[in-house]
């Protein structure tokens, strides 16, 4: 889901009265923008299939009334710091989504885990709500460099090269673990209405094996021949990483 919008090319302009008023039209990705890390609006609503981004600065979200659309999201960056949602009145409709998923692992980062979310609803009507803080996917291993070719010795000098052997894959990097929610509710609220995943990431890939050298050619010298030298071994996949830890759901009632 991240990847899918994060993707997209366009971000139309963003609708943000000076009372604090975020407006998201349907099927459109916005990005929240906001200079420090506490933010306090009156009314946020995101239009069917539409998403708001919360960038990863953000510490602190207090929101007089959050509307969600059918299928509409709430995009929370990757970050360390844990983030605060409050919500005094509301509406989540069918498939509202609050997704805060880890980054992937790359050559250059470790993958991250899935942010850290306190989530407090006051008197907010569920239909349902998926809150995803799965943890990033491990960083691919390095493949292994393939083998040297051989060299046929001379005929009258120069010794000959055995190819060389291709260099093992390095192992997949490990996968980040899942976040911690808490959630927090009034006491007649449903809580089966909302589904969280809080699994680890997936460990990253193992290297491709390096390919053997080739063997080399057989060479005719005058009044005889000389054998190619063989070839070498390919090397070993790496392992797949191990995958992150389980993130942990806390609901608090009030």
């Amino acid at each position: 889901m991240r990847k899918s919008l994060l993707g997209l090319a366009l971000f139309a302009p963003l609708v943000c009265s000076a009372a604090g008023n975020v407006s998201v039209q349907p099927n459109t990705v916005l990005r929240l923008p906001v200079k420090g890390d506490s933010l306090s609006l009156d009314r946020i609503s995101v239009g069917a299939e539409g998403a708001l981004l919360i960038p990863s600065q953000v510490k602190v979200l207090k929101i007089g009334e959050l509307d969600l659309a059918k299928n509409a999201r709430l995009g929370v960056f990757p970050g360390g710091d844990t983030l605060q949602i409050e919500v005094r009145h509301g509406n989540l409709a069918d498939g509202s989504v609050i997704a805060a998923q880890g980054s992937s692992g790359s050559f250059e980062k470790p993958a991250s885990a899935g942010r850290n979310l306190v989530l407090r609803l006051q008197d907010v009507q569920v239909a349902n709500l998926l809150i995803d803080v799965r943890g990033g996917v491990g960083a691919p291993g390095y493949d292994g460099l393939d083998g040297g070719s051989a060299q046929t010795s001379g005929c009258l000098w120069g010794s000959g090269r055995p190819a060389g052997d291709g260099q093992n894959g390095a192992d997949g990097r490990s996968g980040a673990a899942g976040g911690v929610v808490r959630l927090e509710v009034p006491e007649q609220f449903d809580v089966k209405r909302v589904k969280v995943r809080l699994e680890g990431g997936a460990g990253g890939a193992g290297g491709k094996p390096g390919k053997a050298g080739p063997r080399s050619s057989e060479k005719g010298c005058w009044f005889y021949s000389v054998a190619g030298e063989g070839p070498g071994s390919e090397g070993k996949g790496g392992v797949e990483g191990p995958k992150g830890g389980e993130g942990r759901l806390e609901v608090q009632r009030f």
